[in-house]
This record gives C-alpha cells, sequence and structure tokens, in this order.
C-alpha cells in the first residue's frame, strides 16, 4: 500500500506524507492532523469520509467512483451488496482514466459475480488494466497463463508486477523456480526488482507510519 486516498480533495498521499510531523518556524511540532494537500482536517468519523467520498463522486472523481462500487461490491458502510451496481460504477471509474477499475471488472467477470462467469471478458479487462499500469491486473494475467500451462509467458506477466512493487508476483516467481518453471536467474532479477521497489518508496516517514498502523500504512509485505 503505502499511500492513502484522501476523500477531502481526491489525492493519493504518501503514507509518509500523511504521517510525519509539521514543524513552525522555531522547530515546533504543530498540528498535522490536516491533509498535506488541502490542509482539510482529517475526518474524525467513517461518516464524514463519506459524505466527502460523496462529493468527490459527484465530481466525476474516478477513484471515488472506484471507492463506492468496492462498498456495494462488499456490502460495506450501509451500502447493500450490489455486484450490479458495483459493477456500473467500475465501468464509470474505467472511463474516466483508473486503471484499477478494469481489475475489478475483470473480478467480477472472472467469478461470475452480477454476471454470467465470462472468463474471455475477464481476460479482455485484465488486459486493459495491464495496459494501464495496474499491477493487480498485470498479475491476474500472469495466472492465467500460469493455469493453461504457458509458464514463460506468465513469467513475463509476474516479472513485470514485480516491478511495479506487487509482492504476490515474487510469490509466484518463487513457485515457478521451485517447480522448475523459471532459472534461479529469473527468481534473483526477481527478487533485484523487488528490492529496488523497496528501496525507492522507503522513507523513515514511511517506516513510522507502518510502525504505527501496519495494515492501513504499511508499504511492504
Amino acid at each position: 500500500m503505502g499511500y492513502r486516498y484522501m476523500s477531502c480533495c481526491g489525492k493519493m498521499i504518501c503514507s509518509g506524507c500523511i504521517h510525519a510531523p509539521l514543524y513552525d518556524n522555531q522547530g515546533n511540532v504543530i498540528d498535522n492532523r490536516k491533509c498535506p494537500f488541502c490542509r482539510m482536517p482529517f475526518p474524525l468519523l467513517r461518516e464524514e469520509v463519506l459524505r466527502r467520498e460523496k462529493k468527490r463522486v459527484e465530481l466525476d472523481d474516478p477513484i471515488a467512483i472506484h471507492e463506492n462500487g468496492v462498498y456495494h461490491n462488499n456490502g460495506e458502510y450501509g451500502h447493500p451488496q450490489d455486484y450490479k451496481k458495483a459493477l456500473e460504477l467500475y465501468h464509470r471509474s474505467a472511463k474516466l482514466g483508473y486503471a484499477h477499475s478494469y481489475a475489478s471488472i475483470g473480478y467480477l467477470y472472472d467469478r461470475g459475480r452480477g454476471v454470467e462467469r465470462d472468463r474471455k471478458k475477464a481476460l479482455y479487462y485484465y488486459e486493459l488494466g495491464a495496459m494501464g499500469g495496474n499491477a493487480v491486473a498485470r498479475y491476474n494475467l500472469g495466472i492465467e497463463e500460469k493455469n493453461t500451462g504457458n509458464m514463460d509467458r506468465a513469467l513475463r506477466h509476474f516479472m513485470i508486477a514485480v516491478n511495479h512493487g506487487y509482492v504476490h508476483a515474487l510469490k509466484k516467481i518463487r513457485e515457478l523456480y521451485s517447480n522448475g518453471h523459471a532459472t534461479k536467474e529469473d527468481y534473483t532479477k526477481a527478487l533485484q526488482a523487488y528490492q529496488e521497489y523497496l528501496s525507492e518508496v522507503k522513507s523513515p516517514q514511511r517506516d513510522e507510519a507502518a510502525v504505527y498502523n501496519y495494515e492501513k500504512y504499511r508499504y511492504y509485505k
């Protein structure tokens, strides 16, 4: 993870920036319970978060729209579980350019939730998500290739996902290596790629945030 969507301004903010203390000109810590981007105070209640997200949805914010799709998908925060509504919101978000929504659409077709199960459509949407840079969609393409015996293609998909910091893809490459479908060099490259990703996103502030709330702010697994 390592980042958080801010329902106040619609920005994705680094968890380190959210958690890092702010100082005045004399070096004294001041109140930092505000969004680092727009400086609006953090909401104290879930109801306030939902109210802000509703406003973002009305402004055609694709991330907020996707989040509302997730709420309907899971039946969370007072929303009835409604896969068709979730699918509608995912499509709306995807059309506005949020690549993760394609992965969510693909998943619904993959599982047959709210729609008839359709592997062809699932892969189509995973491909759109992967082309948009979404690591989850790329990983799912790798799973499909692995399940159909195309280990070389699976490895290539997993490697791209690892380069985006998706640790589950690293685990799959380790599995391919253990089963003789990937070389030691392949696995070493994957490990190096993942370590490079961590070194790029690592910061003392993000480490402090992860310690403060591991589930919400961790950027590694």
